[in-house]
């Protein structure tokens, strides 16, 4: 008789997933706290040391809700689109800051162009002064209390994002922050102490775009492909606007803001003239990380759903998906900077000015080489990363 077979012994427990992602969380974790370490050390380097309050910080500004219309002469009228001309006296109450509680008077000058039409439980801003008593009074009433209705935006939004998007929306949110903080605490910094501006913007967007993204996928090749097309994408666009800065010639002395920043710079250290191509950078770091983390993101998919994809094959299919995605970013970029010079088109059309005199004025010049500057970094930005991601995360080179 045969002896009875015996079945193989179970086999092992399977081991625990790779600590490899976790590992690299935790690396990205590391970084991006670096990151914020240089950051907030960075700022406190460069705050200035000055303490001497500007005109600016000694005007004082507080919340005031009406609390009633004393007289109200303002009627409507048809060439303001329904807008009321004409004065009110305001009784006022302050909400907030040292004479928070102080009833006060004001009369409020409603015209087409500084129109803040109140009426009772209207919460507006209001300029105050005092007399030679000490006590406030109103000096002018700027604008209405846009605080709570910003605020309340801000927070749909993220609500939105977190939403759909899980912990990457909040990783998105954290990214955001990231971006702004450092343009406010570190560039803005360095032009006015005299940083060279490009050079800054270059490496500011270096730093940001980095903290971004590794606060939304972790440190893995994927974000290393990402951000360097990011990165070489942002200084094309750069190096772009400046040669034709350059050639044309333009700068930043051309700028609408060129006459108070002149003023600021004459007794500092600023330096205006690469402010146009510094604009430009930072205008176009977020249109250049988006098409460089879609085209990362899908190489990597790529090769985790075929391991065996060679590098030419992974570099073809990055130019064919940033092919798809060139063509609406460009045209994103293009009819963003459109928008914001929008009235400047509506003047031009408005008075009839001839073609050779828009094209060659400083706002449409400077509108025309921010746009075509960003698109050409979103385009160079296409073959880059998918070169990068052909080199980097394809296992068949």
């Amino acid at each position: 008789m045969a002896p009875k077979k015996t079945a193989p012994p179970p086999p092992p427990p399977s081991a625990p997933p790779s600590s490899a992602a976790s590992i690299r969380r935790l690396a990205g974790a590391a970084v991006g706290l670096c990151l914020l370490l240089l950051l907030v050390v960075g700022g406190v380097l460069l705050r200035s040391e000055d303490t001497t309050p500007t005109a600016a910080q000694k005007r004082l500004f507080a919340v005031a809700e009406v609390t009633d219309v004393l007289y109200d002469d303002a009627q409507p009228q048809d060439w303001t689109e329904g807008l009321r001309l004409g004065t009110q006296l305001l009784e006022l109450e302050v909400r907030t800051g040292a004479h928070k509680g102080a009833v006060l008077e004001a009369y409020n000058y409603l015209s087409a162009y500084a129109n803040v039409d109140c009426s009772v439980g209207t919460r507006v801003i209001v300029r105050l002064d005092l007399n030679d008593a000490g006590d406030p009074y109103v000096v002018s009433i700027p604008n209405y209390d846009r605080g709570g209705v910003l605020l309340g935006m801000l927070i749909v939004f993220a609500l939105v994002l977190i939403a759909i998007g899980g912990k990457k929306g909040v990783m998105a949110l954290l990214g955001l922050a990231y971006t702004l903080a450092g343009i406010w605490f570190l560039l803005i910094p360095l032009v006015l102490r005299g940083a060279p501006s490009i050079p800054a913007s270059v490496a500011i967007a270096a730093l940001t775009a980095a903290a971004s993204l590794l606060l939304l996928t972790g440190f893995t090749r994927k974000t290393l492909c990402a951000g360097l097309g990011c990165v070489c994408g942002v200084a094309a666009a750069g190096l772009f606007a400046w040669a034709v800065g350059c050639l044309t010639p333009i700068g930043g002395f051309n700028m609408g803001e060129a006459e108070e920043l002149v003023l600021r710079a004459y007794d500092s250290p600023l330096e205006i003239r690469g402010l146009l191509v510094a604009g430009i950078l930072i205008a176009a770091l977020g249109a250049v990380m988006d098409v460089a983390m879609s085209i990362a993101s899908a190489c990597s998919e790529l090769t985790a759903v075929d391991p065996n994809i060679t590098a030419g094959q992974l570099f073809r299919s990055g130019m064919n998906i940033g092919r798809d995605a060139m063509g609406t970013m460009a045209n994103t970029l293009i009819l963003a900077f459109a928008g914001a010079s929008f009235n400047v088109l509506l003047l031009f059309q408005v008075y009839g000015y001839p073609l050779i005199q828009i094209i060659n004025s400083d706002a449409m010049a400077i509108e025309l080489i921010q746009s075509v500057a960003g698109s050409v970094g979103i385009v160079l930005t296409v073959p880059l990363v998918s070169l990068f991601s052909a080199l980097l995360l394809s296992r068949r080179r």
